[in-house]
């Protein structure tokens, strides 16, 4: 886990992981969310709709949002204050994520920060791309 303060972040700064998307992380959202839209149950389903298979939730992917500036950037500090996200591409089980962020802007008078994120499946694909808006917290 980083733990990055507010005088150390600079703009354009980056930090990235790499996730694959698994069945238990479905099946555990699934839980979670309530979300029984066969979409995201049935293979034959979204096949049937023009889909590869079973969609992954897009909250689900979205998610990792919150693994970026929680762990990755600023980490440790981080107070997520606000996230706007668009889902480009769908995703599927197996698929492998890398997560990026950069810092595009710095708040000094109130210690927040907003960096733009994309993610991208294992072909390169954009999937996912938003905005992560975060304090950074004092030791």
């Amino acid at each position: 886990m980083n733990r990055y303060t507010f005088d150390e972040i600079t703009e354009g700064m980056q930090e990235s992981f790499e996730v694959e998307v698994t069945e238990e992380m479905q099946k555990g959202f699934t839980q979670i969310s309530g979300d029984i839209n066969p979409m995201h149950l049935d293979g034959e389903y979204a096949k049937a709709h023009g889909y590869e298979g079973r969609l992954v939730y897009g909250m689900l992917t979205a998610s990792f949002i919150s693994t970026l500036g929680g762990v990755y950037l600023p980490g440790k500090y981080c107070l997520i204050q606000g996230v706007e996200v668009k889902f480009a591409k769908p995703v599927y089980i197996g698929d492998v994520l890398l997560v990026s962020g950069k810092v595009t802007e710095l708040h000094e008078s109130v210690g927040q920060l907003t960096i733009k994120v994309t993610i991208k499946n294992q072909d390169g694909t954009t999937v996912c791309k938003g905005k992560l808006k975060a304090g950074v917290m004092t030791e």
